[in-house]
């Protein structure tokens, strides 16, 4: 399968360009760089996974995206308590950050189904 056509992949790739041109002038290096690596994890993840042959290596790369997903989104939840992150903007994060998850989520379980078949 094509990362590249999944909905999951351009809507995180997305996400994590809009992090960092957000986070661009942020001055607190060890923050930046935790938000922006771990919304860069989530597309690369699910590329790395997408293209690989086994469906259990498939699964196993999209379960570390949905994780770094969620690790995302806590930064967000604390970039937020702390005035990095612009209320209306976070919350567009976090909306995201779920969504994402939730699509991460159906296509491990159609992974699950189409290996299960083939069983």
């Amino acid at each position: 399968m094509n990362f590249e056509k999944l909905q999951v992949w351009k809507r995180s790739a997305r996400l994590s360009a809009e992090l960092y041109k957000a986070m661009r002038d942020l001055r607190d290096f060890g923050f930046k760089d935790q938000i922006t690596r771990s919304g860069l994890s989530v597309p690369s993840n699910i590329a790395e996974g997408m293209t690989r042959s086994t469906t259990r290596d498939k699964r196993h790369f999209l379960i570390i995206a949905r994780s770094s997903c969620s690790e995302l989104r806590t930064q967000v939840y604390i970039g937020m308590d702390i005035d990095y992150i612009d209320a209306q903007q976070g919350r567009h994060w976090l909306q995201e950050t779920r969504e994402i998850s939730s699509m991460l989520q159906g296509l491990i379980t159609s992974l699950d189904n189409e290996d299960f078949a083939a069983s």
